[in-house]
């Protein structure tokens, strides 16, 4: 099971298809993965995401075989793996560069492992056929690399790696080398190719999008360690320390402190105005907490509200910016503190707010999250 202090439940014991068990690496005097554990299940999308040298590449490495730990275990299918040569493990990895051979066409570069690997010429060409098929290639059968755009070159490479049905597909920084509009189509074609074969994934990516938009669960990293692990939705709406919520999206962050806790709600107050929020923390009261809020759960308005005891703040817009269905806009508060509210337009001429106007931002209860840690 998990570290519940992760803020995520662990796979079943019967479930776990890869397990993690207290794995670290240090180089020297550096630890580049701290005693981590983790249970993956039989056909999940796994994301490891953080920035550079947080340790999610040298994890990725230990599970191919590249790099040896300094402790722990990795167990696929119940087999501990650790002591097993890369060349040996039923692994395969496909790299940001992609690694195609320039010289050789779409169906050779599939089917060259399978070649490597001895099989029959009659199956070769099955699977090779079948991977053309899933990734959509079949008239691109017969031309080299260089022939193609970024993202079939993506899909050659993902097809080799599928070919020769790995038990686990590792993927490392998989869409990196795509332009930004051909990656976010390229995230749900890979996504769609990968669920279809059915194999287990671990991809490692700095891109938060790359991952909310393709794993089924994240482990959000820094300094070689997981700070939370969960789906999507959960790392988003209630991350569990100050780092995952200031990492994951844009956030609103106000330190304060505790003044009230009980089961189903609690307050926090700050130099900037109270915020009533409909969760308790379980904390003791005068310790420091803040509060984080999502840019597009604030309200904008004019007027003050009936109730400004809680959650309402009083400022000046400072920026704004009309982005089509939505308007970001920044707004000044007491002491020089900016917030950031993301507005969707309902109707096709809404009004917006102007630069320089006096406004008034709430919240909702629940659109708070209280962070302890």
């Amino acid at each position: 099971m998990l570290n519940p202090e992760l803020g995520a439940v662990g796979a079943a014991q019967d479930k776990s298809f890869l397990r993690i068990d207290r794995l670290t690496k240090r180089f020297d005097e550096a630890t580049a993965v701290d005693n981590v554990s983790l249970d993956i299940e039989k056909g999940e999308i796994f994301a490891l995401l953080g920035s550079s040298g947080c340790g999610k590449s040298t994890l990725l490495r230990m599970l191919a075989g590249f790099e040896t730990p300094t402790s722990g275990h990795i167990l696929l299918a119940g087999s501990d793996i650790v002591s097993m040569p890369a060349y040996e493990r039923p692994i395969n990895m496909m790299f940001q560069s992609y690694a195609l051979f320039p010289h050789l066409t779409v169906w050779e570069n599939i089917a060259f492992g399978l070649k490597r690997d001895g099989l029959p010429k009659s199956e070769i060409n099955a699977r090779v056929d079948d991977m053309l098929t899933i990734v959509k290639l079949k008239p691109y059968a017969k031309r080299k690399p260089h022939q193609l755009s970024g993202g079939q070159q993506q899909r050659v490479a993902l097809a080799r790696c599928l070919a020769k049905s790995p038990k686990l597909l590792l993927l490392d920084e998989p869409l990196g080398a795509l332009d930004r509009k051909l990656r976010e189509q390229t995230q749900f074609e890979l996504h769609s190719i990968i669920k279809r074969v059915g194999v287990t994934c671990v991809l490692v990516t700095h891109d938060q999008e790359e991952a909310m938009t393709m794993a089924d669960r994240i482990a959000v990293m820094s300094e070689g360690q997981f700070k939370q692990v969960g789906r999507p939705n959960e790392i988003y709406e209630t991350p569990s320390c100050r780092f995952v919520a200031d990492f994951i999206g844009n956030v609103n962050l106000f330190d304060g402190k505790l003044e009230i806790d009980e089961p189903d709600h609690c307050v926090v107050g700050s130099e900037h105005g109270s915020f009533y929020v409909n969760h308790g923390v379980t904390g003791t009261l005068g310790m420091p907490a803040t509060v984080a809020v999502r840019p597009e759960k604030v309200s904008l308005q004019r007027d003050p509200p009936a109730d400004a005891q809680h959650n309402c703040l009083r400022g000046e817009i400072a920026d704004n910016g009309y982005f089509g269905s939505f308007s970001l806009y920044r707004m000044n508060l007491a002491g020089g503190k900016k917030l950031q509210i993301q507005i969707t337009h309902g109707q096709r001429h809404g009004e917006l707010f102007q630069r320089g106007e006096t406004v008034y931002a709430t919240f909702a209860p629940d659109a708070l999250v209280v962070l302890t840690s």
